[in-house]
């Protein structure tokens, strides 16, 4: 299980735009949690998602991100 996780929904443009965004930052492996599967994370996440954590410190990053605030928070 890796420490990042990217928080989604289901047919999800933004979300499509994220997982394209984490790609060109050259994230390290992240796990992906589908916010529709879950009333608990429904209730977190609501319209929120897309949304980046990284499960060691709990820091969370918000939509809208690019590729340089993506590296930023994977340096922190």
């Amino acid at each position: 299980m890796s420490d990042l996780i990217l928080y989604q929904r289901d047919y999800c443009h933004l979300c499509d735009l994220a997982l394209a965004v984490m790609a060109e930052a050259r994230a390290p492996d992240f796990d992906s949690a589908w916010v529709d599967d879950s009333p608990e994370l429904e209730q977190r996440y609501g319209t929120r998602v897309p949304v980046l954590r990284d499960a060691r410190d709990g820091r969370e990053l918000d939509w809208p991100f690019d590729a340089a605030a993506v590296r930023a928070f994977l340096a922190r």
